[in-house]
């Protein structure tokens, strides 16, 4: 199963070339396997996947093949509601807690026949952009374990690009999806702010918080999108829209983006997006470069908005109704102290005091509200080159997957996200989808954007450069 895709497995299945116990019971093996090593799982549902495979062979033909994700596989990420299952977020915080209903995404996926195998790894609440910061220990880069998965999809993205499972969910706030696939080598999908139910995703930044596939490739990635997107009642963001993949008889308009092929960006990486823009030109693509130099204040004003957002909604967290409870407090006020400081680690910490600083009275208006300001300007930037561009294109990471501890600053860190946030501020859908390797052979990602709910046009265009056509299997 390590090479085999949802497609690919989907035929099998329906072809009766293999049962849905046995794909589950290889998976289920492969994560055992590789669970000493790449630390991609923080729990599996072993008992739980199995008798769920075992209900799909025993169904009628006709009552299962309504979905390309009937009995495929699949993994999520441990913010994600999953009833009965724990939910740690990543965090010592919430060991132990079992989650008492579904994320509307996860009982989607559910709904089409995916078989749900386990919670997989990530940096503490989704705040990390390498998967070091897990309360569990890092999840490891499967193309080579000396080197970080990316965060904070962590886990998620190690299990698909090591073969465990054929696709994952992830969450996306400043790059959590995109920047471990980018790391891993395969894709995943940031999209529309709206577009995918946020509820019974345990919230960072609820103003940029969205819930993403993780695939081998990119039409896997259209198939687990198609299943998950679509209004639901529960998430008041969420905004209706019609999916689909269409095909390409137009030339389209690529832009690509000069303030993030410049500054931080290595010599390597800008040379794969440059090879990208020859690969779409040659597809009958127009490409050429276009200047937004409102990308640059975006770095600061995404961590100083969700930085303000984390720390409003980890407020619950105090050790009373919910989360760790420390022992042998003298009071109300020494819980609600001790609880968070054993509960939480260095980063989440470190984010829910500069939230808490820049929300305060004397400081809002200089710092949080110039960044929202810094967004709406972002946003109507985006907006005019879309006037003239249908998609934008630029690298998904400055540089390969770093080593692990290499990083050794929050400065360091952050500054991985510089060509993620921007799509993250304006809500956009982005795709991240591997460019080749360089001369160590890691992976390189390159980020496709388009405007608000075109994930279907990124999706066609990711399918041609892959070497696919978008007439069949979507």
């Amino acid at each position: 199963m390590k090479q085999q895709t949802v497609y690919s497995l989907g035929r099998a299945l329906r072809a009766g070339e293999i049962s849905c116990l046995a794909l589950t019971e290889e998976c289920l093996s492969r994560i055992k396997k590789e669970g000493g090593t790449q630390g991609a799982f923080l729990s599996v549902l072993e008992e739980e996947a199995l008798s769920a495979a075992r209900a799909f062979d025993a169904c009628p033909d006709y009552e299962k093949w309504s979905s390309a994700l009937a009995g495929i596989p699949v993994a999520v990420k441990d913010n994600l509601m999953l009833k009965g299952a724990v939910c740690t977020c990543g965090s010592r915080m919430l060991a132990g807690f079992v989650a008492p209903y579904d994320a509307t995404a996860v009982e989607k996926l559910k709904r089409a026949g995916a078989i749900l195998v386990g919670k997989t790894n990530m940096d503490e609440f989704g705040m990390g952009s390498t998967g070091e910061h897990s309360a569990y220990g890092a999840a490891c880069n499967p193309l080579d374990h000396s080197r970080v998965a990316g965060g904070s999809s962590s886990g998620s993205a190690a299990a698909v690009a090591g073969g465990s499972v054929p696709a994952a969910l992830g969450s996306d706030t400043g790059g959590s999806v995109r920047l471990p696939v980018a790391y891993c080598g395969i894709v995943g999908m940031r999209p529309t702010y709206g577009a995918v139910s946020r509820y019974g995703l345990t919230a960072f930044c609820s103003s940029m918080d969205t819930v993403g596939p993780i695939t081998k490739t990119v039409r896997d990635n259209a198939l687990v999108y198609a299943a998950i997107v679509g209004i639901d009642p529960n998430d008041a963001t969420g905004l209706s829209f019609d999916f689909s993949v269409p095909n390409v008889r137009h030339p389209i308009r690529i832009g690509v983006i000069e303030e993030l092929m410049t500054d931080g960006i290595s010599e390597e990486v800008r040379h794969a997006v440059q090879q990208a823009s020859e690969r779409f030109a040659s597809l009958g693509m127009l490409v050429e470069s276009v200047s937004i130099p409102e990308t640059k204040g975006s770095l600061s004003a995404y961590y100083l908005i969700s930085s303000a957002e984390a720390s409003s909604n980890l407020a619950r967290f105090d050790g009373v109704r919910y989360g760790h409870r420390a022992k042998d407090c003298a009071d109300l006020g020494a819980l609600y102290e001790k609880s968070k400081s054993e509960g939480f680690g260095s980063e989440v910490k470190r984010r829910i005091m500069l939230g808490n600083y820049v929300l305060k009275k004397e400081n809002k208006e200089a710092y949080y509200e110039r960044s929202l300001l810094v967004k709406r300007i972002l946003r109507d930037a985006f907006a005019r080159v879309f006037e003239s561009y249908d998609v934008l294109l630029c690298p998904t990471a400055p540089d390969i997957a770093p080593r692990m501890g290499a990083i050794q600053t929050p400065e360091q860190m952050y500054a991985i996200d510089l060509c993620t946030v921007p799509m993250s501020l304006a809500g956009l859908p982005a795709l991240s989808l591997p460019a080749g390797v360089t001369k160590d052979g890691m992976p390189i990602g390159i980020q496709l954007t388009g405007k608000a709910f075109s994930e279907g046009l990124l999706y066609a265009l990711g399918i041609l450069y892959e070497g696919g056509g978008t007439d069949d299997a979507i």
